[in-house]
């Protein structure tokens, strides 16, 4: 019991300092005092992944128009990427001209002006093309405030091979219990692991994909009345249900994040995979994924309860008001998001590597169809994500695999290392939920504190 008592007392002070961080310079706009004379070089900060990556590559096309101006990029993992903007910008120290984020730090950023808002796009940008829920997630009072880089949902991937070999037919719209039973069965061919799972701690890691599952199971985060309800059924049913998927997840699941899974899966060691719809080009491509010629799709499954655990994502770019070099970040970060961009990754590395769920003329594009035909999929499950109403009770917050308050990055996080020790099997699940529902209790109360 000390042990216990002691890992909620750490989660709760490492919950209160980031809360304490999301605080400060609410409402004072930021402003260009506080960040650097502009010298010419704008500083980029993205998460570490392919298309990242792809982006930094092509920016020689960006540069070629813009020869006065250098880039100078600042990749991270995607924890510590949104450990870092968040300080950055919060402190208003004006380190990034143009930082990668996601929906839910935009609205909540741009409530506090820390963003520069997008009102004056050009008419060739094509902003009545980006897909509409994608759009208004970037957006605050109607303006947006970021683009999207790329947008993604969540959905079902498996091996259509070792289903065939196991006598299994994936439904077009599975149930959890479903994926169980199918998980124990192909876990036990020996030829790969049942299910691959985001085990690793962060509230955009595992607690995403739980967050997700409990909706569909008709959990929340909490009730009208901002009560944690980790004491619930819906959430004890989950928790049950991860820790029983983890026996047939790979060894160590619970260091597995997206990245570490997508590798994975790429590589053989899953048979299914729920996760992001953005991973479907990795897997279907031959020349990076060993099972590219045995992968099927299906939506995001669900428990009988009117909601799927489909949620709404993108990562955009954004100007921070901490920048000093407003106009050429603008410029970077309209290219970068433009239809243009779109048509030259195509020609560079071809239409299944398209920035996905950002535009629908790329779902109209026939050649990006034939290229991606999970393309359909994705799009119905991005437009059937409805982050107003993500479960099928009441909830006083906005969000699907997350609660679009300024509190859920710290409290997430100390959620989720509890999360990830059931996994592990270091605690029990009536263990993880009991402090879970602690420390979220307390977090909230220290914020209504702080507020009145």
């Amino acid at each position: 019991m000390q042990r216990q008592h002691s890992n909620r007392r750490g989660a709760v002070v490492a919950a209160a300092v980031l809360v304490g961080v999301g605080a400060c310079g609410s409402g004072d706009g930021g402003g260009d005092a506080g960040g650097p004379a502009g010298d010419g070089t704008l500083t980029i900060a993205t998460v570490s992944n392919a298309d990242a990556e792809r982006m930094q590559e092509l920016s020689e096309h960006f540069a070629a128009g813009h020869p006065d101006v250098d880039l100078e990029w600042v990749t991270f993992e995607e924890n510590e990427l949104r450990q870092r903007v968040t300080t950055d910008i919060a402190t208003d120290a004006g380190q990034f001209d143009v930082v990668m984020l996601g929906t839910y730090e935009v609205p909540i950023w741009a409530e506090r002006e820390w963003l520069v808002p997008l009102d004056s796009l050009p008419d060739e940008y094509a902003v009545d093309d980006l897909l509409p829920s994608i759009r208004e997630a970037l957006s605050y009072e109607g303006t947006p405030h970021a683009l999207p880089f790329y947008g993604e949902s969540a959905f079902t991937m498996y091996r259509t091979d070792l289903f065939d070999q196991a006598g299994l037919e994936m439904p077009e719209a599975p149930t959890w219990e479903f994926l169980k039973e199918a998980a124990a069965t192909l876990g036990e061919q020996g030829d790969a692991a049942g299910i691959c799972l985001r085990g690793k701690p962060g509230w955009g890691e595992n607690v995403a994909f739980l967050t997700a599952m409990a909706n569909s199971h008709g959990g929340s985060w909490f009730d009208m009345d901002w009560t944690p309800q980790f004491d619930t059924e819906p959430w004890q049913t989950t928790i049950a249900d991860y820790v029983a998927l983890g026996e047939y997840a790979p060894p160590g699941a619970e260091e597995n994040g997206y990245a570490e899974n997508l590798e994975l899966f790429a590589a053989g060691e899953c048979a299914i995979w729920v996760d992001s719809t953005a991973a479907a080009s990795y897997i279907s491509d031959p020349d990076q994924s060993e099972v590219a010629d045995s992968v099927g799709f299906a939506l995001a499954p669900d428990a009988g309860q009117g909601k799927r655990s489909n949620w709404l994502w993108a990562w955009a770019l954004a100007v921070p008001e901490s920048s000093a070099q407003h106009e050429d970040a603008l410029a970077f970060v309209a290219w970068a998001t433009s239809s243009e961009y779109t048509e030259l990754v195509a020609q560079e590395y071809g239409w299944l590597q398209a920035p996905p769920g950002t535009r629908t003329s790329l779902y109209e594009n026939p050649d990006y169809q034939q290229a991606a035909p999970f393309a359909g999929l994705a799009l119905e499950s991005i437009e059937t994500a409805d982050p107003a109403n993500p479960t099928d009770n009441e909830v006083p917050y906005t969000g699907i695999q997350y609660v679009g308050i300024p509190e859920f990055q710290s409290i997430g996080t100390a959620v989720g290392g509890r999360f990830s020790l059931a996994l592990a099997g270091d605690i029990t699940v009536d263990e993880a939920l009991t402090e879970s529902q602690w420390v979220t209790d307390q977090v909230i109360e220290r914020t209504r504190f702080i507020e009145e």
